[in-house]
């Protein structure tokens, strides 16, 4: 009771301060331990020359495959998922519109129109009907509830990082979108690649068996040798089945990506050739720099402004809220001698929920709890971040190291099969051998074709880790024509469906300006 009567006596005081924000205010988090975390990727940063020649934005287009430039610009335009994301910032947009509306007056307008008519019979009157018709209309019922406490200011400071981090998500999406077409698509080239190595070993080992038969039928040869080869031969030919059914799936799987039916993506049918081999990954910045600007470490920092205004929000019920009434009303009847009234009624209202029984501050606490969480969300991002960097980064290298080993023991395994083969058919080795020979011909061509993939997506997931492969898209890029049309004849939403988006912003709470609009 003290501190209730101790704020009445300021009351006035705290009526003229109207800037007054209760709440903590955000602090980007800090990650102390980036600033000792020196990864050099595993001798991967190129020089400052080589650093200039890459766009993060289109790393892919250092595959030189026009092909995937192609599949990844569609999926940015027609990819579900990612349209989703749009409409999602679209959402947040009329949420901030709404949170904004708070800080002004809210008018309702009234009015009613009544006839009555009333008979008279009997007496000394007359037996007459009178009708009597009324008038009434108010234009008011006015409340506006001034933002003492900053509880609205906070609700924008909210609603304008949940904007932003409805944009920074949209983008996370795309990095996602392209690591996922590029993935998929060089699957599809390393499948068609290992069908290829499987009907090249088929077919030489389906000659093997052409001469253990013809070796045999002359008799000199056992039946032994010949179903050994018979048995290599369908052994390998089992394969290709299953891959071709692993093309088809790969194949569905990039054109639902790209927002088409299954089996709709003719672009595949012109990939051919080895896969490509790459230069040493050249990644332009330091990889810690480069950790906090990916999208979904930018979303994590806004989530945790968008919760640090809840704790004012809930602050905020511990005052008072003064309103400001008013309303203007005007009512008359068709009765010749009657007046018109107007009437007009302004005045202040407060109201103070002063027995909360602990419910305001067990609300405050919540979301005090809420934004501690989501600062650990945030450093455990950072952290997984940090270890898909590094993962990828030594992939790469070991997956590159491996392809030379596996490149030479190629060449030495196909020497070997000749020279079994050469042997066997001048009687100076047995079939065995050629069996062993073409046996491990057959991995080894596997291994060095999954090798190479297995680079390859790990150069993809390194530069998906440092946060590669989106772009700023404007309005008409993330809502279809088609869609923006269809929400316009549906719903009033003024210039939200055309409007340019704001910039990103350097820092997560985007400071460039906080958008307002109400349509």
């Amino acid at each position: 009771m003290q501190r209730i009567a101790r704020l009445i006596a300021f009351l006035p005081v705290l009526m003229l301060n109207a800037c007054m924000v209760v709440g903590p205010d955000f602090k980007e988090p800090e990650v102390t331990w980036l600033k000792e975390w020196r990864s050099d990727l595993y001798g991967q940063i190129g020089n400052a020359k080589q650093q200039a020649k890459v766009d993060l934005r289109f790393w892919w287009r250092l595959f030189n495959d026009p092909v995937l430039n192609n599949l990844i610009q569609t999926a940015r335009r027609e990819n579900p998922t990612l349209r989703v994301a749009g409409l999602r910032i679209l959402e947040s947009r009329a949420l901030l519109g709404i949170a904004g509306s708070e800080l002004y007056p809210q008018l309702q307008l009234s009015g009613a129109l009544t006839r009555v008519n009333q008979q008279r019979n009997g007496g000394q009157i007359v037996d007459q009907n009178q009708r009597l018709t009324k008038y009434q209309a108010t234009f008011g019922d006015a409340a506006w509830e001034l933002d003492f406490w900053g509880r609205f200011r906070r609700g924008i400071e909210s609603a304008n990082a949940t904007f932003f981090a409805s944009i920074a998500n949209q983008q996370d999406v795309q990095v996602l979108l392209s690591a996922q077409v590029a993935d998929l698509y060089f699957a599809y080239r390393t499948t068609l690649l290992r069908i290829g190595v499987a009907q090249r070993n088929a077919a030489i080992q389906k000659r093997s068996f052409e001469i253990t038969e013809k070796i045999y039928q002359s008799g000199q040869g056992s039946e032994l040798d010949l179903q050994q080869a018979k048995t290599q031969y369908l052994t390998t030919l089992s394969t290709i089945p299953d891959l071709e059914a692993t093309l088809i799936r790969i194949h569905n799987a990039l054109g639902a990506l790209l927002g088409r039916a299954p089996g709709d993506v003719p672009e595949l049918f012109s990939v051919k050739g080895p896969l490509p081999e790459m230069d040493p990954v050249v990644i332009a910045g330091i990889p810690a720099q480069l950790l906090l600007r990916r999208p979904d470490i930018r979303r994590a920092a806004l989530e945790i402004a968008a919760q640090s205004a809840q704790i004012g929000i809930a602050e905020a019920d511990f005052y008072p809220t003064i309103t400001l009434l008013g309303s203007i009303g005007w009512f008359a009847n068709s009765l010749a001698a009657s007046p018109e009234t107007l009437g007009i009624a302004v005045g202040p209202s407060l109201r103070w929920n002063i027995f909360s029984f602990g419910r305001i501050r067990s609300n405050v606490r919540l979301q005090d709890a809420r934004l501690q969480q989501t600062i650990g969300v945030f450093h455990n991002s950072v952290l997984q971040a940090a270890r898909e960097i590094d993962n990828a980064a030594i992939s790469v290298v070991k997956a590159r190291e491996r392809g030379r080993i596996l490149s030479d023991s190629l060449r030495a395994a196909e020497r070997s099969r000749q020279l079994a083969t050469t042997r066997y058919i001048e009687g100076y080795a047995n079939f065995q051998r050629v069996l062993t020979a073409q046996r491990v011909l057959f991995a080894q061509a596997e291994l060095l074709v999954v090798n190479r993939s297995a680079e390859i997506s790990a150069i993809i997931a390194l530069y998906t880790a440092i946060g590669g492969g989106w772009v700023e898209m404007s309005v008409e890029q993330l809502y279809k024509k088609s869609v923006r049309d269809v929400m316009r004849t549906r719903t009033n939403w003024g210039d939200l469906l055309s409007a340019p988006l704001p910039a990103s912003a350097d820092g997560p709470l985007g400071r460039r300006g906080t958008e307002n609009r109400n349509e």
